[in-house]
C-alpha cells in the first residue's frame, strides 16, 4: 500500500477500475477508448469484452451518444391501466360478497373487460382473501353446465317418445351383439359390475368407443346427453368418463384372457376366425409423459427408442381381424410370447394354430427350433447380415429362379429367388433369398414347411404385409396410439376391446356389398356417421336413418328385413327403417 493512502481512499479508486455493475462497465470501457486513447484491443481485455462485441458496444454509443444510454431500461409494463381503471369497481363490489367471476361478469356490463384471473389479483393485492365455497343454490342464476343423470339401469325408461340421435349408426351392431350375447361373455370374463351398471351393459359402454371412434374418454362428454347412446347400452345415460376411466383400473391380465376367450368361443364356428393362418406382430404405442413404470422400446413411426407401452397383436389371416392382444408385456418377455399365444389358443379351440407369420425379431432361432419340435408350420423373416448380404452379392445369375405370384392387384409379381436349407440350433429350415418383393434390400425367409413350393411361401409372406395396413387402421381409427394410461394392465383392456370392435367392423363388413375387404375407418365414414330419428314405442324401438348416399348398401344387407329381440330391452324389438320425415306420434 502506498505511504499517505488511507484504505477508503483505495477501495474508491477499485471503483473506477473494477466497475461491478455491466453499465458502469460499459462506461469505463467507452471512457478508456475515447477519452484515454487506449487501444481497443487492450480495453476489451481490461474489461471482460471479446474484441468482436466491443467494436460493436463502440458502434451503438456512436450512434446514440447520450447520457442516457448508461441508464438501465425500465422492462415491461409499469402500469396496468384495465386493473387500474377496475380497482375501486372490484374492491366495491367485493365488500358486497360478490365472487370474482360475478365481478368479471359485471364489469364486462361496464365496458371494463377483465378475467376473473386478473379480478383476484386485484383482490390479492388489496388484501382480500377468498370467498367461502357457496352451494349451487347460493349462486346467481347464469348460465352453466348442466348436470347429467347419473347411469343407473334401474332408471331405464320406456315411455313412448322420440329423439333424434348423432350415433344412429351404433344400432347397425346390435344384430350381431344380439347373436354373439355380451351378457354371458362379460359374466364369463368375470367383468367387474354394479346395481347401477351391471357387467354387461358396462361392456357395452366399453365397447361403444371403440365403435363409435372416440379418440380418448373425456370425449365421451360431448355426447353424454345423446340418449342414443344410453339407449344402445340398455342405460337410462350413457356412464360417464369418471367411470369409463376407472373401470378398467379393475381388470387385471386374468380377465382380459378370459373375455378374450369368451369372444372366441362366441365366435366360434363364424367366418370371423378360420383359425387357419395368423399374421403376429409387436406395436410400441408411444408415451409422451413422464412415468417411471414404461421401458424404452422402438416406435417405429418416430425412428427412435422411447418410453411406451409395448403391445403383442395377433391377426386371423383369412378374415383380416385382430383376435388376440397383450399389452402386459416387459423387457425379455418377447420372445415367450408367440408361444403365450399358442397356450391360448390351444386352450381356447382345443388345438394349437396350423401357420404362423412374423417378423425376426418376434422370437430367437431356439424359439424356432421350438415351434418346429412342436409340428406348427412358420414362415419369419432372418435379419440381413453383413455375411449374408455377402453371400448373395457373390450368387451367379444362373442360380436365381424367377416366379410369378397369382395377385393380380400386386405391383411386384415376379420375384426372384434362391433356396437352400440351412441348420438353426439343432433343426434343418428352408431358407429363401427374394429379390423384386417390393423392397431395395433382399428379403430372407426362413419356414419349416418342407413340401410348400416357392411360389405359395413367397406369396403368403406378401400377404402377411396387409397387417400393417391393419395396424394403421387401428392406429388411425381405433385410436391405438392414444395411450389410456402409463400401466400396462389398463391398455391392455383397451386392447382387449380393441379385438371385439375390430370383429364386430368385419361381421358388420361381410353385410354389406363391395366392404369385405374395407377397413374400418371407411366402413364408418361411408356407412355408420348418419343420425337416425328414434321411435320407443311399448313393443319395439323404430330407428329412421336419414337418407345418405350409401343408404341403399345399408338395404340391401339384410338388417332392415327382420326386427331384432334385444334381450337387454327387455326382449323389445329394433326395426331398422329409413326416415320419411312424416310428423307422426310415438306408438303406444
Amino acid at each position: 500500500m502506498p505511504i499517505g493512502q488511507p484504505k477508503d481512499i483505495i477501495s474508491l479508486r477499485r471503483f473506477f477500475t473494477e466497475p461491478a455493475s455491466p453499465k458502469h462497465r460499459q462506461y469505463e470501457a467507452l471512457r478508456a477508448y475515447f477519452l484515454d486513447g487506449r487501444p481497443a484491443k487492450e480495453v476489451a481485455a481490461a474489461f471482460g469484452y471479446s474484441p468482436g462485441s466491443f467494436h460493436v458496444l463502440c458502434h451503438h454509443f456512436r450512434r446514440d451518444p447520450h447520457p442516457a444510454f448508461f441508464l438501465s431500461p425500465r422492462h415491461g409494463p409499469q402500469s396496468q391501466p384495465r386493473k387500474s381503471a377496475a380497482r375501486d369497481l372490484v374492491v366495491q363490489w367485493r365488500k358486497q360478497n360478490h365472487s370474482v367471476y360475478e365481478i368479471s361478469h359485471q364489469l364486462k356490463e361496464q365496458g371494463l373487460s377483465l378475467s376473473p384471473t386478473a379480478v383476484r389479483e386485484v383482490l390479492k393485492a388489496e388484501g382480500f382473501a377468498a370467498l367461502p365455497r357457496r352451494a349451487d343454490e347460493e349462486r346467481p342464476n347464469y348460465p352453466r353446465a348442466t348436470a347429467e343423470a347419473v347411469a343407473d339401469v334401474r332408471q331405464f325408461q320406456w315411455q313412448p317418445r322420440r329423439f333424434t340421435t348423432a350415433c344412429g349408426g351404433l344400432f347397425l351392431f346390435l344384430p350381431d351383439l344380439v347373436g354373439l350375447d355380451l351378457d354371458p361373455l362379460a359374466a364369463q370374463a368375470h367383468l367387474p359390475g354394479s346395481k347401477l351398471i351391471p357387467a354387461a351393459h358396462a361392456l357395452r359402454a366399453c365397447l361403444a368407443l371403440k365403435l363409435w371412434s372416440i379418440e380418448r374418454k373425456s370425449h365421451v362428454m360431448a355426447l353424454v346427453a345423446d340418449e342414443g347412446l344410453g339407449l344402445f347400452t340398455g342405460l337410462n345415460v350413457f356412464p360417464k368418463k369418471s367411470f369409463l376411466s376407472e373401470y378398467s383400473s379393475r381388470i387385471d391380465h386374468a380377465k382380459t384372457l378370459k373375455l378374450l376367450a369368451a369372444w372366441h368361443a362366441q365366435i366360434s364356428g363364424q367366418s370371423l376366425g378360420p383359425g387357419e393362418s395368423f399374421n403376429l406382430d409387436f406395436h410400441s404405442v408411444p408415451y409422451y409423459g413422464q412415468h417411471p413404470l414404461l421401458e424404452q422400446h422402438f416406435v417405429s413411426m418416430r425412428s427412435r427408442r422411447q418410453p411406451s407401452v409395448l403391445v403383442f397383436l395377433a391377426q386371423d389371416a383369412g378374415s383380416h381381424a385382430f383376435c388376440y392382444s397383450n399389452a402386459d408385456l416387459r423387457k425379455g418377455e418377447e420372445s415367450e410370447e408367440v408361444f403365450r399365444f399358442i397356450d391360448f389358443w390351444t386352450r381356447t379351440h382345443g388345438a394349437p394354430p396350423r401357420h404362423l407369420v412374423f417378423d425376426s425379431k418376434l422370437t430367437t432361432h431356439a424359439g424356432l427350433a421350438r415351434l418346429d419340435a412342436m409340428g406348427i408350420d412358420f414362415i419369419t423373416l432372418r435379419r440381413r447380415s453383413p455375411k449374408l448380404l455377402k453371400e448373395i452379392v457373390l450368387l451367379p445369375r444362373s442360380a436365381w429362379r424367377t416366379v410369378e405370384l397369382d395377385v393380380p392387384t400386386r405391383q411386384y409379381r415376379t420375384p426372384r429367388y434362391y433356396e437352400q436349407s440351412v441348420a438353426v440350433v439343432g433343426c434343418q429350415l428352408r431358407q429363401m433369398y427374394v429379390h423384386d418383393l417390393g423392397h431395395e434390400d433382399p428379403t430372407i425367409l426362413l419356414t419349416n414347411q418342407r413340401q410348400a413350393t416357392a411360389k405359395r411361401l413367397i406369396t403368403r409372406y406378401a400377404q402377411r404385409m396387409l397387417i400393417e395396413n391393419s395396424l394403421s387402421d387401428a392406429v388411425r381409427f381405433f385410436h391405438m396410439d392414444a395411450l389410456s394410461s402409463a400401466v400396462g394392465l389398463k391398455v391392455d383392456f383397451d386392447m382387449a376391446l380393441l379385438v371385439v370392435a375390430s370383429g364386430l367392423y368385419r361381421l358388420l363388413a361381410g353385410r354389406m356389398r363391395g366392404y369385405a375387404d374395407a377397413q374400418a375407418r371407411q366402413i364408418f365414414r361411408d356407412l355408420l356417421e348418419l343420425p337416425a330419428t328414434v321411435t320407443i314405442s311399448e313393443k319395439e324401438v323404430e330407428v329412421s336413418f336419414h337418407r345418405r348416399s350409401h343408404l341403399p348398401i345399408l338395404l340391401a344387407s339384410g338388417l332392415f328385413d327382420q326386427p331384432v329381440a334385444i334381450p337387454w330391452w327387455n326382449q323389445r324389438h329394433l326395426r331398422l327403417t329409413t326416415y320419411t320425415g312424416a310428423a307422426q306420434s310415438p306408438k303406444s
